[in-house]
């Protein structure tokens, strides 16, 4: 019987060298008359593992990582196609510790299923929610969402079922279903990860998502830094197509949805959703006033579904297993799971699928393995450029929507970004207020203006000008930005200028009394 060994194709894997281990694999077995299958799927999730190469031996995966090319010969040398062992074995891929304390719904299948694979992806459970979805009518689909509790797992948090709801009660002859998989925020990669390593996951909830709110066409808006994602998506489409998950006759179900991949142009700004539907109309990508709503009238005038990429691949789970199943997970009103992004200063990098609860500790600590530096841990942003910055005293706060907003701070898409101690953060709290003036689409006056002047008082503060009246004018400023921006772009770049002086203020040679 041949010997499979999985070597990741995940763009994170692939710049770590998992190309030439693949080939170096390949040659050392023909090398010495060994057959071998070689197939590719996506990362795991455990980055500093990468290249992380499994072997099937006795129906169970064997981890092996980080391999480079010159590890191969080595590794067949001490018989790792029979998991033999060697420094580099990790024992049994599902044991591994950070593996194995997770919570993987979303990302059951991802490093684990050969990607363009449908018979692999329907042999793990694929295609289940869909084939429910077609048996039942549109509005219990829609409820099946509601009931789960699942929200935006993006910057708003708003409940997925509301919105699909407004567009099924919306009459129009035409509906969209539009994938926001713009994914710009530093520190994130849960997107990319999904859609290299489990593209049918996000077709088959668009589809499911067009069956509930009677859309048939979809649009998945890629940022356009992503070509090996863009690649995996437009082959995983056809696959779809071709054998019936897309197309006029879905599952034989006579009721049609197709989608289609158009690429961003790298405008940070285009992941705000209405911003998205300017350039997806072929526009510049600027914000839309709200009313009305996309769901009433987004794409092309029409009633249209936004969410982004992990909303949608969460729902073939809950319609596959249940609302109940995918409610039971999670806290309060922060239903399900989330897969947090590690980034930064951490020994161990990577992505974490978790239900709401964790706390930020657990997830440096536990899973994250504390500061890559060895230094303390003094702040982490959490959701993103304009995040809050965390100090240490809330770390122990569960990671749920209402608990982050109601210290000013946001969950959004869960990216992580650690710093240590040797961080200034009075440069972190003036990088957004630029960041902010450089990705502004400038429609409007707080954000374009106030982002600009934003760099300038903070300069003065940190020069020492004046720094009384400065305080108060950045106050100020921020009150403005948060009130008067007409997206969350101007609107929360103050969270983590605020958070910076609030917690940080000695960074910007203020003392905490003036801060305050």
């Amino acid at each position: 019987m041949t010997i499979q060994i999985h070597v990741p194709m995940d763009s994170g894997a692939l710049s770590l060298g998992a190309e030439q281990v693949a080939q170096a694999i390949a040659a050392e077995a023909a090398r010495r008359g060994v057959e071998v299958t070689i197939r590719r799927n996506g990362s795991r999730g455990m980055y500093w593992l990468e290249p992380l190469v499994e072997v099937s031996v006795g129906g169970q995966r064997r981890a092996y990582g980080p391999v480079t090319a010159a590890d191969v010969p080595g590794l067949f040398e001490a018989d790792f196609l029979q998991g033999g062992t060697h420094p580099l074995a990790l024992g049994l891929t599902d044991e591994i510790p950070f593996l194995a304390r997770q919570n993987r719904l979303t990302f059951a299948r991802v490093g684990v299923v050969d990607a363009l694979s449908i018979a692999d992806y329907v042999a793990h459970g694929g295609f289940v929610g869909l084939a429910r979805a077609i048996r039942l009518e549109p509005a219990e689909v829609v409820r099946e969402v509601t009931d789960s509790g699942l929200r935006g797992r993006g910057g708003a948090a708003f409940p997925t079922g509301i919105k699909w709801q407004t567009v099924l009660n919306t009459p129009a002859e035409q509906k969209y279903i539009a994938c926001n998989a713009d994914e710009g925020d530093s520190g994130t990669f849960s997107d990319r990860m999904l859609m290299e390593g489990d593209p049918f996951c996000l077709i088959e909830g668009m589809a499911i998502a067009g069956l509930a709110v009677g859309a048939t066409k979809g649009y998945i808006y890629l940022r356009s830094e992503y070509p090996h994602a863009h690649r995996t998506l437009e082959a995983a489409i056809e696959a779809a197509r071709r054998v019936g998950y897309l197309g006029a006759n879905l599952m034989g179900s006579g009721r049609a949805f197709d989608l289609e991949v158009r690429l961003g142009a790298g405008a940070y700004i285009c992941g705000e959703e209405t911003a998205m539907l300017e350039s997806l109309e072929g526009k510049r990508g600027i914000v839309r006033a709200k009313p009305p709503l996309p769901a009433i009238e987004g794409l092309f005038g029409q009633p249209t579904v936004i969410n982004n990429v992990i909303s949608l691949a969460s729902v073939p789970t809950i319609l596959a297993r249940g609302a109940a199943f995918y409610r039971d997970y999670g806290v309060g009103r922060s239903r399900g799971t989330l897969p947090f992004q590690l980034a930064g200063n951490l020994r161990r990098t990577g992505l974490v699928e978790l239900a709401f609860g964790v706390t930020l500790r657990e997830l440096l600590y536990d899973y994250g393995g504390g500061s890559a530096s060895g230094r303390p841990i003094r702040a982490v942003q959490v959701g993103g450029p304009l995040g809050a910055y965390v100090p240490e005293s809330q770390f122990d706060t569960p990671l749920d929507y209402e608990a982050y907003m109601a210290m000013g701070a946001m969950i959004g898409h869960g990216g992580i970004v650690a710093f240590d101690d040797s961080v200034d953060m009075a440069k972190m709290a003036r990088y957004a207020m630029e960041f902010c003036a450089i990705e502004s689409c400038g429609k409007c006056t707080p954000c374009r203006i106030g982002s600009t002047r934003g760099v300038e008082v903070i300069d003065r503060i940190i020069a020492g000008e004046d720094r009384g009246r400065q305080l108060a004018l950045l106050d100020s400023l921020c009150d403005t930005m948060e009130a008067g921006s007409l997206c969350a772009m101007g609107g929360m770049t103050p969270y983590p200028v605020r958070s910076a002086l609030k917690y940080f203020a000695r960074d910007f040679g203020v003392d905490e009394t003036q801060a305050a």
